[in-house]
């Protein structure tokens, strides 16, 4: 397996339909440390803008996908 891995950028999404997901990244294991901790549950991430998108709970909208609410803090991604 090679080592070329995308640059992160510095705003991304995993849902597929955002002007934001990279499929490329997604390739990859990617990590998010949000306030120096892991996070396991970041739907989108913004480096410069310094937040995270997370799932609210169980609840979703009338699409059933989750609604998100926005986490403002230290934000840096990586390759794991």
């Amino acid at each position: 397996m090679s080592d070329n891995k995308p640059a992160l950028p510095d705003h991304l999404s995993i849902d597929p339909r955002s002007p934001h997901h990279v499929a490329a990244v997604f390739e990859h294991d990617i990590g998010i440390f949000f306030n120096g901790k892991e996070r396991f549950d970041v739907e989108e991430y913004c480096v410069s803008e310094g937040w995270i998108k997370v799932p609210a709970g169980r609840t979703v909208d009338r699409k059933g996908r989750p609604l998100l609410m926005k986490l403002k803090g230290k934000v840096e991604a990586f390759y794991k």
